[in-house]
């Protein structure tokens, strides 16, 4: 076994709150500012709660609560109590919620007092039905409750609002090489797959980009994203939080009033950001990440923050990061393939049968409820090229990427083709060249009579809204190829681009 060793990650927060209690260390999506100080004191306090409430070391909390200072807080301090925070997104649809929550075996739930409302009572299920979010009842769950924001019809009886949480401060010892996070990234009901990490993992990653991003005191970081957040806070910097879901016009408006010196963004966002604000001034780090960032693209971005690092950040949820690339790197390739840039140190990038497989100390230990591992497949087709740079050749993978959003279609494509009036059905993505964002089309081979219209009224039953179609339309059949007659989504693609929109948006 691994010598016991203190958790980088909780330490770090922790340590930089005695050294500096008056820096400022969040500010929260309505521009309330927390200090390093009661940071620290709300995660102490909490996690004492917890500790006396009776969250064991070892027990799992589903996590469904919005990024902010009260899930920071809460987060943080499971960890710090020796749990395991299970990051459980509603958004996903009843089914695959519920199988994710009997495959990780949580004792208990933290969700925001919104959601049980909205799954709690028959008015507003079929409220929330209407616009596509299919969300579990959170009351169903064998387990106990927590709850943000005021009490709301639905809510649990016996549930305790994380207002009430505080006990005795409890100074964190948990150990490294337990389970800290599980991040669910794929799979289907049947088999949910869930990443493990543990605070050596997490604080090794985060880390890495802590150190290649070099933030620390008197740095703002603008993001919504708890991995580049975190290691904000790590190094003494100021976390700024622009809120969520992400409003354009206000997250540039707060890069401004908030004195931000980085930004991190994924392609599609950034895209919507320059749209209506394409001057960044003061920022000194601009980082992308989590899609494919097209030239076109990074151009933008750099005349919007001249005087910024432009930096790409290729990781996986197994490993976050892998390697980094800056804007100019990637804009003088002129190679194969897409550069991802130099592995972060220790970080080790090898080739198998033409996929890109990834080993070092950020790598999770196991997939829940499988066995360990060294280092994982990455589903990208890549090589590593003889400056020791990665170059990224195409996806192995049908996931389809929009903005922060991970779309697996075999999840949902089964629930569309039972649709009356629908024989077969395709989701693809098609890539666009200017943000790199992918738009969502569904191709529907209809029964005859049968309309688009009615198909997309009935979506709202079987798709959650982060995977909801941006496009519909009707094809003859679903193209397919090989000896077992698979869908061939390549040349779906290519039909649909070169064909006119017969859609309905």
């Amino acid at each position: 076994m691994p010598e016991r060793e203190p958790a980088d990650l909780l330490r770090d927060v922790l340590a930089h709150a005695d050294r500096a209690p008056g820096a400022m260390a969040l500010i929260d999506a309505r521009g309330r500012r927390t200090d390093y100080a009661t940071l620290a004191r709300r995660i102490r306090t909490t996690a004492g709660g917890l500790r006396e409430r009776g969250l064991r070391p070892g027990d799992g909390v589903l996590f469904s609560i919005r990024p902010g200072p009260d899930a920071l807080v809460v987060a943080l301090a499971v960890v710090a109590a020796g749990g395991t925070v299970i990051f459980a997104d509603p958004g996903v649809g009843a089914q695959l919620f519920t199988a994710r929550a009997e495959l990780a075996g949580a004792r208990w739930a933290a969700a925001e007092s919104l959601l049980h409302a909205a799954a709690g009572t028959a008015p507003a299920r079929r409220y929330a039905r209407r616009r596509g979010l299919l969300l579990p009842d959170y009351a169903a769950l064998g387990v106990r409750h927590l709850y943000s924001g005021p009490w709301l019809p639905g809510v649990p009886r016996g549930a305790v609002p994380l207002r009430r949480l505080a006990g005795p401060p409890l100074d964190p010892d948990p150990d490294p090489d337990a389970p800290a996070v599980v991040i669910f990234t794929s799979g289907t009901t049947e088999r949910p797959r869930g990443v493990v990490h543990t605070l050596r993992t997490l604080s090794a990653g985060l880390g890495m980009l802590r150190r290649r991003c070099v933030l620390g005191p008197g740095d703002v970081v603008h993001t919504d994203q708890l991995m580049l957040g975190l290691p904000a806070l790590a190094g003494g910097a100021c976390w700024s939080l622009p809120g969520t879901p992400l409003d354009p016009a206000r997250f540039a408006a707060q890069l401004a009033e908030r004195a931000a010196t980085h930004a991190f963004l994924v392609p599609g966002d950034a895209a919507r950001v320059l749209d209506v604000a394409p001057h960044w001034p003061g920022l000194r780090g601009v980082l992308l990440g989590a899609a494919p960032v097209v030239p076109a693209l990074l151009r933008r971005v750099r005349a919007a923050a001249p005087d910024a690092e432009v930096l790409c950040i290729y990781g996986m949820t197994e490993a976050p990061p892998v390697a980094f690339a800056t804007a100019e790197e990637k804009l003088a390739h002129t190679g194969p393939g897409d550069l991802m840039g130099t592995p972060a140190a220790g970080v080790r990038v090898g080739v198998v049968d033409d996929e890109l497989v990834v080993g070092g100390p950020q790598v999770c230990p196991r997939y829940l409820g499988e066995p360990a591992h060294e280092r994982v497949a990455t589903g990208d087709l890549g090589r590593v090229d003889d400056d020791g740079r990665v170059l990224l050749l195409g996806r192995r993978k049908d996931m389809i990427i929009r903005g922060e959003h991970n779309i697996y279609p075999g999840l949902h494509e089964p629930r569309i083709a039972a649709l009356p009036g629908v024989v077969d059905a395709l989701l693809v993505g098609l890539p666009d060249d200017r943000t790199g964002d992918e738009e969502v089309v569904l191709a529907v081979v209809l029964e005859p009579g049968a309309l688009i219209a009615d198909v997309r009224a009935a979506l709202g039953a079987v798709v959650p809204g982060s995977a909801f179609p941006d496009r519909v339309v009707a094809i003859d059949a679903v193209p397919r190829a090989g000896r077992t007659h698979k869908p061939d989504r390549d040349a779906l693609r290519n039909s649909l681009r070169n064909s006119p929109r017969n859609s309905l948006r």
